[in-house]
């Protein structure tokens, strides 16, 4: 059966090239995933990374929205604790009343980088994860109707009502959802450990709310699409170069593809890819069919979210564009 189907953006700085370079490559990502039918385009915050160039997410995301008419747009997402709610209302708030009924806004808690670049994006000292479910409560008090005598209101931003997802790849992160009565995206691209509990626990615990009647539970995977399984695998090594890269502590652009990859691998390297890529769909057409039909199946989340880590912009566009062909 056939589920609603998104892209996650990392608008990656590929080995060679530069910023200009990626946030191009989002925008041609984003033209091509609207013309194929994907629901919605996010961009996730990182800061600090020499291979990631979306930091400035809303940024990103109005150049995003400018090159297209009718897609979602949204965060996947902004980390709350980088940010004073109201910044993130305001910022929220501008983009949808540039482009009405197109926004989304996605919340994770993590720092998304380093804990020395994180210490230099708080807002101030006392800003923790601690106090993430009060920023989330306050940002929707932001983002909803004023009331009467409300002392500080987000201009823009107030009566908005962006919708709002959790993000997470733990049990926390879907406990926060359910009780919030807020649809949950796990990050099975790259955190896949704990998906089957976190959607039994927000499932079971979830509460209905303004926003939200019934659970709604969207899981994320990589995705590489090639015309051979064996081209497709060739492509997919510029990810685990990235993964083997930042297990090493070393921040490098997104690398190329490369000939003979196992060579270069230990037994633990191999051990840790593959856990950490377990869900990934990998191949031609039929194999990534297969695939998507059996993660659909054991996992029944109601949508996907799919990154495609390719180093080669057009091999990247062609991937979109056949996911696309297999999804529908």
């Amino acid at each position: 059966m056939a589920i609603p189907y998104s892209l996650l953006d990392l608008a990656p700085i590929s080995e060679g090239f530069g910023v200009k370079d990626a946030l191009n490559n989002s925008k041609l990502m984003a033209m091509e995933a609207e013309r194929s039918g994907y629901e919605r385009v996010w961009l996730a915050e990182h800061h600090g990374m020499n291979g990631v160039a979306s930091s400035a997410t809303s940024v990103v995301l109005a150049h995003i929205a400018n090159a297209t008419s009718h897609i979602k747009i949204g965060a996947g997402g902004i980390m709350l604790p980088n940010h004073a709610p109201l910044v993130v209302a305001e910022q929220f708030g501008t983009l949808a009343e540039l482009f009405p009924n197109r926004v989304e806004l996605g919340l994770g808690r993590a720092p998304g980088t380093d804990m020395a670049t994180a210490r230099a994006l708080r807002r101030n000292l006392q800003s923790d994860v601690d106090s993430y479910p009060e920023d989330i409560q306050e940002l929707q008090h932001y983002l909803g109707a004023v009331q009467n005598g409300q002392p500080i209101v987000a201009v823009p931003g107030a009566n908005t009502h962006v919708p709002l997802w959790l993000l997470g790849s733990s049990l926390y992160s879907a406990q926060v959802a359910a009780k919030m009565g807020l649809p949950y995206s796990f990050a099975s691209h790259f955190a896949p450990d704990a998906l089957f509990d976190a959607l039994h626990v927000y499932r079971n615990m979830f509460r209905p709310s303004l926003q939200l009647s019934a659970p709604k539970v969207m899981a994320g995977v990589m995705v590489v699409v090639a015309d051979t399984n064996e081209e497709a695998e060739f492509l997919f090594t510029s990810v685990k170069q990235q993964f083997m890269n930042m297990r090493r502590g070393l921040n490098k652009p997104f690398a190329k593809p490369m000939r003979n990859f196992n060579q270069h691998c230990s037994a633990s390297d191999e051990a840790m890819l593959s856990n950490v890529l377990r869900y990934a769909l990998v191949g031609s057409k039929e194999t990534v069919k297969n695939k998507l039909a059996q993660f659909i199946e054991a996992t029944d989340v109601d949508e996907i979210i799919v990154s495609m880590p390719i180093y080669d912009i057009d091999a990247r566009l062609f991937s979109v564009k056949a996911f696309a062909e297999i999804a529908s």
